[in-house]
């Protein structure tokens, strides 16, 4: 192993024993899709390198240039302090099981201490197996349809990934396009609310009197409500003024 794996920041992708290059090429690209570039292949199947993982790597071939071959899980694994294996099936072995949010929250502390992660994905066919979990410190289970809960290896390396990003970087949980406006200032709403409100007093909208009070307070709450920007003000300023003119012109 080169010395150069001791600075990982990142947990490594250990692929045991994959079969297909496609399947190697997509998880490439299901790593760098979320800043994971250090790839590990035990044994591929079908040896190394691989044409097919390269055409399906599509962009993330510098992955695939940058992946260590290694011969058994043993040699890939020589430089690690802890391990974690991605399996669907129960396992007969005692060890900690991690759903993958908690398993990249725990790596990302790991490594934040120094010390070197892997995360093991076992071949297509059935997996890794129980020889392989057991030089694991620790599984990871998806939860997913008992029924159909075989995901494909790409998938997997993906939803790892997508967790490694929100365990390690800062993560926006929603945001809003401006779309060239602002939010409206609350004098601005007061404005339009007056706008509203005096249109609707000369059409004689606040009926009955003893209920305009109440009718005229909801009006304000609505518009308290409302997430306005200051283009949605000046559209609705404009549709109160136009059918103003409309009604002037009967």
């Amino acid at each position: 192993m080169s010395d150069d794996i001791g600075k990982l920041n990142m947990p490594a992708v250990v692929l045991v024993r994959p079969q297909m290059g496609e399947n190697i090429g997509a998880a490439a690209r299901a790593m760098l899709n979320f800043t994971l570039d250090h790839m590990r292949i035990v044994a591929p199947r079908d040896g190394w390198p691989n044409p097919a993982a390269v055409a399906m790597a599509s962009g993330a071939g510098r992955v695939l240039d940058a992946a260590q071959l290694c011969p058994d899980l043993p040699d890939a694994l020589v430089d690690c302090d802890y391990v974690f294996a991605t399996t669907a099936r129960g396992r007969d072995l005692t060890k900690p099981v991690f759903s993958p949010e908690a398993a990249m929250r725990d790596a990302a502390k790991r490594i934040k201490d120094g010390q070197r992660v892997a995360v093991l994905f076992g071949p297509e066919r059935a997996g890794l197996e129980n020889d392989d979990v057991a030089r694991a410190n620790a599984i990871v289970t998806v939860p997913v349809n008992p029924e159909f809960a075989s995901l494909n290896l790409a998938q997997c390396v993906l939803l790892m990934g997508y967790e490694w990003m929100r365990a390690s970087s800062e993560v926006t949980d929603q945001t809003v396009e401006m779309a060239g406006t602002d939010w409206a200032k609350g004098q601005e709403i007061e404005h339009l609310s007056a706008h509203f409100e005096d249109r609707l007093d000369e059409a004689g909208f606040f009926f009955p009197e003893h209920k305009a009070q109440s009718m005229k307070i909801n009006l304000r709450n609505m518009w308290s409500r409302m997430p306005l920007t200051r283009a949605d003000v000046q559209m609705l300023h404009g549709m109160m003024r136009q059918m103003v003119r409309w009604k002037e012109r009967d």
